[in-house]
């Protein structure tokens, strides 16, 4: 018999907060020698851009590779409203949103997120999605980042739930895999029609 499911953890980016970090490459080509699409590969997926999504470095040392990576001529104070100003609400992200705050009635209901100190600080201010959840996971302030079994398992222990009752999202393949090694019934994020659907072959009631 199949257990039933007592946590639904999502992940945010792209779930109920869209981004594009073009936004932000762009504006920082004016203060550079190099293109949009070279920032990208530079350093969105770089060492620093992970350290700083793991807490390992403060936001000014994350700066400070950036500056010497790209060639910066920006100040701090201007750099951090371009690195943040990345983020936007979608139909998409509303109507996991709705779900989601159904949902709290019913089940515990928790946030997984890759982020760093910059970015979790600014969502907060601007993007109230944190206070409908039960518990919030960031990778910042945990030292760990998906898709590292650490960091599912640390959600595990916190929440003390065996992973076979956890239902997860997440846009990313790599980390929905990740996390069904583990045994938590793991499914990618599409949309919200796909998601409630992914819900229902849970026997989770949606609205």
């Amino acid at each position: 018999m199949a257990e039933s499911i007592e946590v639904v953890l999502l992940d945010l980016g792209n779930v109920l907060v869209d981004f594009d970090y073009r936004i932000s490459a762009k504006r920082i080509s004016h203060f550079c020698a190099k293109s949009p699409e070279d920032i990208i590969k530079l350093f969105f997926s770089s060492a620093a851009t992970l350290s700083f999504e793991k807490g390992e470095i403060s936001p000014q040392d994350f700066f400070g590779q950036v500056k010497e990576m790209l060639g910066l001529k920006l100040s701090y104070e201007a750099f951090v409203p371009i690195w943040n100003e990345v983020f936007f609400l979608s139909a998409k992200n509303r109507g996991v949103f709705s779900l989601v705050n159904y949902l709290r009635e019913y089940y515990k209901v928790a946030l997984i997120s890759n982020t760093n100190i910059l970015h979790y600080e600014y969502l907060k201010k601007h993007f109230p999605v944190f206070n409908i959840f039960h518990n919030v996971f960031v990778s910042c302030e945990l030292g760990l980042i998906k898709p590292d079994h650490l960091i599912y398992q640390k959600v595990l222990q916190t929440l003390n739930v065996p992973a076979q009752r956890v239902f997860y999202t997440d846009d990313r393949i790599d980390l929905v895999q990740s996390a069904k090694e583990l045994g938590i019934k793991a499914f990618v994020f599409s949309g919200v029609r796909r998601l409630k659907a992914d819900l229902l072959s849970l026997n989770i009631t949606v609205n």
